[in-house]
């Protein structure tokens, strides 16, 4: 038996069940490539699920993290440490924002967001009842006890009831829908500008711009959830300037860190007004690794032109993609914004397809149970994207096979 195989024998057994990794352990990357322990190299278009923003052991990031970890790692929020100001800055500077929080992960941004906009409604806006919150079908949100139940897929929810109570969900794209139920008791309406794991589904401007629109006539926040679209993924540093539209709270986090787990929350003044110290807290958020990594990625971003790069390469991408459609009847529809792009598949033929390629060494997954996903880092070239079109169409010949 292989090094590789007796590791992956003690982790079947030993990692908790509610995962199921591919059989595969991998060592190192570079770039937008990964390494496994047989010596099997990956081109990535997983990413970590949109979270190496910058690739893989990327040079600046890890030079950054080096002198980080030999001054200064964690204090908690008793204290400031200078990369935390200074991201703070960055963000605000870069968005609609006044204030942010900080924490570790995406879902616990969203649920700083959820508790901040009923706060918000009972202490600014003096509406005790205000404190519904609506959210999309098929959507996803997290993993917490209210993130999971703000996730519009049942699948989610099941064995995890009673659920937080003043939870609603209508269609996603449907403003007629939303209006139908949006109303006095509305505390906030939560969407992410493309659903993610819903299967990549960008929203329509004007949807966004009549949801801002219904938020605004009922005194309802507007809470945008951009963990998966935010931090140059859709081309823009933030998914809401592609669609020009402005939210109340914003989410952040996969790709904030590039690897280094941060998640953070972004309101107006208004906004923040709902919280005193003590309304909510984070021991592990903002600590100065983190941040630091945060502002490495920003400064990344701005210096390389890596929100041109991700417009360029994803429509590339995408051309690729479509014309692989035309030839697999399987592939029925290629949607997305700049290195967020899914590919529609009938039946199961996603997953098929997801195995397929990894034995050809490219790395994608589903989301929505029949969308390919391909989320490569965005410092992904021509020559990457072209490399991995022509991995995808020897996998989909087996496939179609």
């Amino acid at each position: 038996m292989t090094d590789t195989a007796v590791l992956l024998e003690k982790a079947a057994h030993l990692n908790s069940p509610n995962y199921a990794p591919a059989p595969v352990i991998f060592d190192h990357g570079q770039g937008v490539r990964l390494t496994d322990t047989e010596g099997n190299e990956y081109l990535d278009f997983v990413a970590g699920i949109a979270v190496c923003a910058l690739g893989h052991a990327n040079p600046t990031l890890v030079e950054a993290l080096r002198d980080q970890l030999g001054r200064l790692t964690h204090v908690s929020n008793l204290y400031y440490s200078t990369e935390q100001i200074k991201l703070l800055e960055a963000l605000v500077a870069a968005s609609f924002a006044d204030r942010v929080f900080f924490c570790s992960s995406g879902a616990e941004a969203n649920e700083a967001a959820l508790k901040l906009a009923r706060r918000y409604q009972k202490v600014v806006a003096g509406r005790q009842d205000k404190t519904g919150i609506i959210t999309m079908k098929h959507s996803f949100h997290g993993r917490t006890l209210a993130t999971v139940t703000a996730t519009g897929q049942p699948k989610y929810h099941e064995g995890f009831e009673p659920l937080v109570p003043g939870f609603q969900y209508v269609p996603f794209n449907d403003l007629d829908a939303l209006k139908e139920v949006i109303g006095r008791d509305t505390a906030a309406v939560m969407i992410e500008p493309i659903q993610g794991e819903g299967g990549l589904r960008p929203a329509d401007a004007a949807y966004l711009k009549g949801v801002r629109e219904l938020c605004d006539q009922h005194g309802a926040l507007l809470i945008f959830d951009e963990v998966q679209t935010g931090v140059g993924r859709t081309g823009s540093l933030f998914a809401y300037q592609h669609f020009g539209v402005t939210p109340d709270i914003m989410t952040l986090a996969k790709g904030l860190g590039g690897g280094v787990p941060l998640g953070a929350t972004l309101a107006t003044e208004k906004v923040w007004q709902a919280w005193v110290p003590g309304s909510h807290g984070s021991t592990a958020g903002g600590n100065p690794l983190a941040c630091r990594a945060g502002n490495t990625v920003l400064e990344t971003i701005a210096r390389d032109n890596l929100l041109e790069n991700a417009r360029a390469r994803g429509e590339r991408l995408q051309q690729g993609l479509s014309k692989l459609a035309e030839r697999y009847e399987f592939m029925i529809d290629v949607r997305g914004i700049g290195l967020m792009v899914g590919v529609e598949c009938q039946d199961d033929y996603a997953r098929r397809v997801v195995e397929a390629a990894r034995a050809e060494g490219l790395l994608i997954n589903t989301a929505g149970g029949h969308t390919l996903r391909f989320v490569p880092p965005l410092i992904v070239t021509d020559a990457d994207i072209d490399e991995a079109l022509e991995r995808l169409e020897r996998a989909l010949k087996v496939v179609a096979d």
